[in-house]
């Protein structure tokens, strides 16, 4: 009987192993089959949708912002982002898609001529166009890579209908200015999220209202193919965005024009550093224009210097000058030392407490009223009226109205100004302060204290924003504005006859209003400047109309004008100003006689100045 040899018993025995192999990893297979197929069908279907999900965060509209009138200041457009996934894209493998000449048919183009087609939509050069979708040749694959930016709803809808694989694109508002310059500083500007996904305000308005303007982000669940597109038939789950806020304004922007380019205008005539224009209603408080020469377009914000991307009128604070003399006559008629008629003899240098108080223009030795004092705003008068009542009572009488505190008015930035104690009061400050020098503050603090004395005398705080409006057209009011008696309504009525008086015969004759009884008080006040001393000066007036019944109270201040300062005058500013308001807001002509008081003690009135 022959002999097996080794060899083929070894060859046998190997066959067997791989038999049993393959039979053992055809069992492990038909299990692992059996498993998936049978009792984790459930998880392996999750798990590929899961792999097909994708999450995304739906922005809500930007709320508008609105003057009094409904005037769109600010608004939202949707914009959207073209990107792509270059990892995705084959350059050589064609895409099919719907017959973009119509019907139902379906074609096959190349990339190339697709990246035509989006060159010529975009009206950007083919190969930059190239270059975005499929990259550069031999360098790595972007995974979000952006082909365009900021492409309205057509253009984007034009582009998906070239069907290239990934190219998708993303929603994002951007923020819009149709009015330009129109109250740039108070409107502020915005800027992108940090996923630059979203905006958010940067400056002014936009920064402090932001969370009324916001609203909530929703969220979108959807699935997409293997190509990375949205599979139209799978299910789609949605939770709305909601959309934020209006912000209406107590704006008028039509007021607010005229009011910065009135401002521009005495800028350019004296060669301010700037120029103020405030317009407010005695009555209310409502801020109806704030006017800056120096402007902002907050479509480019950049355009202008830091420091006036915020209103001068609420962030420069400054020392008024003789418009600060109200208060002082306000709190000693208040307080019964003086009577508008009471007599003083008015020297050109009055010493007092080793301090020479000097007029800025030598006159003789007069006879006057306190209200002629007023008129010609003499600060040697004026001393001799602060000097009946304590520094505690003027300082008590100041804090009434509203300076040494920041006026908030829904802006950031806002100055307080500086206002010491009266037991930090330096000798000569204490004379100072009579007749608004030694302290500062804004142009907004002016027209406060205007207000008040025009409103019988009770303060209002000044209120820019007017109301909320909601999505769904409701309406939601801020709390209302808090109010103080400074004065009473008698002291009010003098206060404003000696207004009257100066407009009449003393240093506001410019500042008349044709048709219309006005008061007011004109200033000239010393800079200081960064190195301590003083190296120039801000003039300004503030003034009423109609004194019969007083509705509208407006702002003039420049600030640091060049040459010859009897030469400046902000007349013309406050006149134009004024009677464009009163004609837009249908006040009626004063119907009384103007009432001024005597300046002179004796029938002679007209003395040299």
């Amino acid at each position: 009987m022959p002999q097996k040899s080794p060899t083929t018993g070894t060859t046998h025995l190997r066959l067997r192993m791989v038999v049993v192999l393959s039979l053992v990893l055809l069992l492990l297979t038909g299990g692992r089959l059996f498993f998936v197929q049978s009792l984790n069908a459930k998880a392996v279907a999750a798990e590929a949708v899961d792999n097909r999900t994708r999450f995304q965060e739906t922005q809500p509209r930007r709320g508008q912002i609105l003057d009094s009138k409904g005037t769109i200041l600010a608004t939202s457009v949707d914009r959207y982002d073209l990107v792509i996934d270059q990892r995705k894209v084959e350059a050589d493998k064609p895409i099919v898609r719907k017959n973009l000449s119509g019907g139902t048919t379906r074609e096959s183009v190349s990339i190339e001529q697709a990246v035509g087609e989006l060159a010529k939509i975009l009206d950007q050069d083919v190969d930059t166009v190239r270059t975005a979708i499929v990259g550069d040749p031999g360098a790595k694959k972007n995974a979000y890579s952006v082909v365009a930016k900021g492409v309205t709803p057509e253009v984007r809808n034009s582009v998906m209908e070239l069907r290239i694989p990934t190219l998708t694109g993303q929603l994002r508002s951007e923020r819009q200015y149709p009015n330009g310059v129109v109250a740039g500083p108070l409107l502020g500007f915005v800027m992108n999220t940090d996923d630059q996904q979203s905006l958010k305000g940067a400056e002014g308005l936009e920064m402090s209202q932001d969370k009324r303007l916001t609203g909530t982000a929703g969220t979108r669940t959807y699935e997409v193919g293997a190509d990375g597109v949205r599979i139209p038939v799978a299910e789609t789950t949605e939770v709305p965005a909601v959309d934020g806020q209006d912000v209406k304004l107590t704006l008028d922007a039509d007021i607010n024009f005229i009011a910065q380019e009135e401002a521009l205008k005495k800028q350019k005539q004296f060669n301010a550093e700037w120029v103020s224009v405030i317009v407010e209603e005695v009555k209310t408080g409502r801020v109806i224009a704030i006017g800056d020469s120096n402007q902002l377009d907050p479509n480019d914000p950049s355009a202008t210097e830091a420091t006036f991307r915020r209103s001068a009128s609420i962030t420069q604070a400054f020392e008024p000058g003789s418009t600060g003399k109200v208060p002082t006559f306000a709190a000693a008629i208040e307080e019964g030392v003086v009577k508008p008629t009471d007599a003083f003899k008015v020297p050109n240098a009055y010493t007092i407490n080793k301090e020479t108080i000097n007029d800025s223009l030598k006159h003789s030795t007069y006879d006057m009223t306190a209200a002629g004092i007023f008129a010609r705003s003499y600060n040697t008068g004026t001393v001799m009226i602060g000097n009946k009542m304590s520094n505690e009572t003027r300082y008590k009488y100041m804090k009434k109205f509203g300076l040494g505190k920041a006026i908030n008015i829904g802006l950031s930035g806002a100055s307080q100004g500086i206002l010491a104690k009266p037991q930090d009061w330096e000798r000569r400050q204490q004379y100072a302060t009579m007749f608004g020098q030694a302290y500062t503050q804004t142009a907004l603090h002016t027209a406060q204290i205007t207000q008040a004395i025009a409103n019988g005398g009770v303060r209002i705080d000044p209120t820019l924003i007017d109301s909320y409006i909601n999505p769904d057209g409701t309406i939601e009011k801020p709390a209302a504005p808090k109010s103080e008696r400074v004065v009473s309504a008698k002291t009010s009525k003098e206060m404003l006859r000696m207004m009257e008086t100066v407009v009449l015969e003393g240093t506001g004759t410019k500042m008349a209003v044709s048709g219309y009884r006005v008061g007011g008080k004109s200033g000239t006040g010393q800079a200081a400047g960064p190195n301590g001393g003083y190296d120039g000066y801000t003039n300004s007036f503030a003034g009423v109309a109609p004194l019969d019944d007083p509705q509208i109270a407006v702002v003039v201040t420049m600030y640091r004008p060049k040459g010859d300062w009897k030469s400046w005058s902000v007349g013309d500013t406050f006149s134009e100003v004024m009677g464009k308001t009163l004609n837009a807001y249908n006040v009626p002509p004063s119907n009384s006689k103007p009432n001024g008081y005597d300046v002179f003690i004796g029938s002679e009135q007209k003395k040299s100045w």
